[in-house]
């Protein structure tokens, strides 16, 4: 992470030193408080979509069909949409340390108590709780990176911190794959030692936030009071190019609810892809232990890219044209799975669609930040995250339906290529309502 953050993290402070003082202070900055919080995203999503490796084993175990299993996975998604905004406002008032710290440690006993459902009905309710423990982590760890990166910097910032998404995968797969082994030991299922393994350590982390994090750079001791400084002039003269400020205003924003339709309709595609990636594998004749090494694949590559496309992103600046062309990537991506027999080609397809949609996350991010500020960054990012997982629901129920009904991946897949083309259509579009990126 090293030389690429100190690459990309590059500006002026006026009065306060040269370029190369404020990279220098940014990169210190990254290096303190961004691998905490990418390594709790990492464990976010391992626990949101572990059930995928799971459903190699469990779907039996418990009587779920591909639609059962599809709908259970997506409830999460309803649960995180109705207490996301709520739990962004409440964040802004009692603060990210405190209320961060709050959301994983009741996550982390939620994932961890899903080792015990028993049929479709445990199973729905025990992901709709773990969606209500999960609201507001991801827009509320957002809008804390906001209060210390200046725009200019967000979209490498972001990059690092949803390498998360992929990197769960990367290190989920293989993971995944020797905790399902443990079949049998202590009387367990391998798929309860999954579930109760990648739960726990979100609980672990809820405490470390506690210890670690510090509200703004105005309270960190590790700072001088030369970088606090630095930091404060560069994060003020942005506040003032930024036009919402009230929790209202910003939720009825055209370009908030217009980045919601966006982040919405990849989110379809991207959740239905992840949920099911492993059966999709699966289907193909392999065996377990191999099918969780090979979905780590397209999340390697997905590592890489994402942080190369952002740098990309943050020296050229055209956010709205990149954010576009990571949809269009994911639906070509889907498309070309669809389209060929062959196994590796529809792998490269499914790596496309990966890294397309980590991707557009990274980029899209960057942009609310840029017009909102205070209690209407906190609401308007929570409204925008809200919306669009409700993608979340929508992909893996689409993909599990389809699937009982045809007997085909490939279905579900062309309604997700279809999803993401839209996606793709809405982002250029933000162009009409965002005039400057």
């Amino acid at each position: 992470m090293g030389n690429s953050v100190n690459t990309e993290l590059s500006g002026m402070a006026p009065n306060l030193g040269s370029e190369a003082r404020e990279k220098q202070v940014f990169s210190k900055i990254a290096w303190r408080i961004l691998p905490l919080i990418t390594i709790a995203y990492i464990v976010n999503f391992l626990d949101r979509t572990n059930v995928a490796f799971a459903a190699l084993t469990m779907n039996h175990d418990i009587g779920l069909s591909a639609t059962a299993f599809g709908y259970g996975s997506g409830i999460l998604f309803l649960g995180y949409c109705f207490f996301e905004v709520p739990s962004n406002v409440a964040l802004y008032r009692f603060g990210a340390r405190l209320w961060l710290s709050r959301i994983m440690i009741s996550w982390g006993i939620i994932s961890m108590a899903t080792m015990l459902v028993s049929g479709p009905k445990s199973f729905y309710l025990l992901r709709f709780l773990l969606g209500v423990a999960e609201a507001g982590f991801f827009p509320g760890a957002a809008y804390y990176l906001a209060q210390w990166f200046p725009a200019q910097y967000r979209a490498q910032i972001y990059a690092w911190f949803l390498i998360g998404i992929p990197a769960s995968s990367l290190v989920g797969g293989p993971l995944a794959s020797l905790l399902l082994e443990l079949n049998g030991v202590a009387g367990l299922a391998g798929w309860k030692w999954l579930l109760l393994s990648e739960g726990f350590p979100a609980v672990v982390l809820g405490i470390v936030f506690l210890l670690v994090l510090v509200e703004t750079p105005e309270q960190a001791p590790w700072l001088t009071a030369e970088e606090k400084e630095i930091v404060r002039q560069r994060l003020q003269g942005e506040k003032k190019e930024r036009e919402r400020r009230h929790l209202w205003a910003s939720l009825k924003d055209s370009r908030v609810l217009l980045l919601a339709l966006v982040q919405f309709t990849f989110t379809v595609g991207a959740y239905g892809v992840a949920i099911f990636l492993p059966l999709i594998i699966k289907s193909h004749h392999f065996s377990n232990f191999t099918v969780g090494f090979l979905t780590a694949i397209p999340s390697l590559i997905a590592c890489i890219v994402m942080v190369l496309w952002a740098g990309v992103v943050d020296r050229s600046g055209r956010k709205i044209f990149n954010l576009a062309m990571t949809c269009l990537l994911s639906a070509l991506g889907l498309v070309l799975a669809i389209w060929s027999h062959s196994f590796v080609i529809s792998l490269a397809g499914l790596t496309a669609a990966v890294v397309g949609t980590n991707t557009a996350r990274a980029i899209l991010w960057t942009i609310p930040t840029r017009f909102l500020s205070g209690i209407g960054a906190a609401g308007g990012l929570a409204l925008i995250n809200s919306v669009g997982t409700i993608g979340g629901f929508v992909g893996p129920s689409i993909m599990g339906l389809l699937k009982d009904a045809t007997g085909s991946f490939n279905t579900g897949l062309l309604a997700l290529s279809g999803f993401l083309f839209v996606s793709t259509v809405l982002a250029f579009m933000l162009k009409l309502v965002i005039k400057t990126e």
